[in-house]
């Protein structure tokens, strides 16, 4: 079975589990309406939309906005809810595209947006490249993934470690996801960096601990109303935040 059928399936799976889900309820969402920008009239691209709530949204806020998903379940539950867009808004554009090769033009648009996605790609650097080439120079891109440098994070390495040897970066089996590897904060900045972006902010969500066993973690909501406090936190929390500019000065 290939890699976008065994996404079909997964994508059915979830949004059956929960039709009426809200994306931007999410943390990692939460975490860029933050930090976003007026989208009004702004061209905006989101890689792995999923079933194109985020993108829906953007849309109700005057956004033109295309969503792209290596997914083909995924966009046409996203295609099927029509009735989430309001009267006066531009219904967003569901393309599905591989984004390690993106079907659009140099600068095509002035904002990325990429939450939980790149730990899915089978070589995240060549689709961090393809994002700068299709932004505008000075464009942003508001990106999220699950950062492992957490005491969370470092449970389920030490786990992973210990049943298969696998190091972080390495495909992980048995995870929830078709495709999910293990980034450390640092290793994310480098590869943003390398692919010609400039980092303006970084952030983090979800402060967790895990304490016992084969128990939740246990939550620490409190830093989530700190900024301050939780961007200073950020390398430890469990989803990693970065708002970057595409540079002007290719060098």
């Amino acid at each position: 079975m290939s890699l976008g059928s065994q996404y079909d399936i997964w994508h059915r799976r979830v949004y059956e589990s929960d039709p009426g889900h809200a994306d931007e309820s999410s943390p990692w969402y939460r975490l860029v309406l933050e930090y976003l920008e007026p989208v009004a009239g702004k061209y905006i691209l989101e890689i792995a939309c999923g079933r194109g709530g985020f993108s829906r949204f953007l849309a109700n806020r005057g956004a033109r906005v295309t969503g792209s998903d290596f997914s083909h379940a995924a966009l046409t539950i996203a295609s099927g809810k029509a009735e989430d867009i309001a009267p006066y808004a531009q219904p967003p554009n569901f393309v599905q595209a591989d984004a390690h090769q993106l079907p659009y033009r140099d600068g095509a648009f002035d904002v990325i947006i990429s939450c939980e996605t790149i730990e899915h790609l089978i070589n995240p650097a060549v689709a961090l490249s393809e994002m700068a080439r299709v932004c505008r120079p000075g464009g942003a891109l508001y990106l999220t993934t699950p950062n492992y440098l957490n005491a969370t994070g470092i449970y389920i390495l030490y786990t992973l470690m210990r049943r298969s040897g696998e190091l972080p970066g390495d495909r992980a089996p048995n995870t929830d996801q078709p495709l999910d590897r293990r980034y450390l904060f640092f290793q994310v900045r480098k590869m943003l960096a390398d692919a010609g972006w400039t980092i303006s902010y970084s952030d983090g969500t979800v402060h967790q601990f895990s304490v016992i066993p084969r128990h939740d973690p246990l939550q620490a909501p409190m830093l989530e109303s700190w900024r301050f406090l939780r961007r200073a936190l950020s390398p430890f929390a469990f989803h990693y935040f970065l708002l970057a500019r595409l540079r002007t000065d290719p060098s």
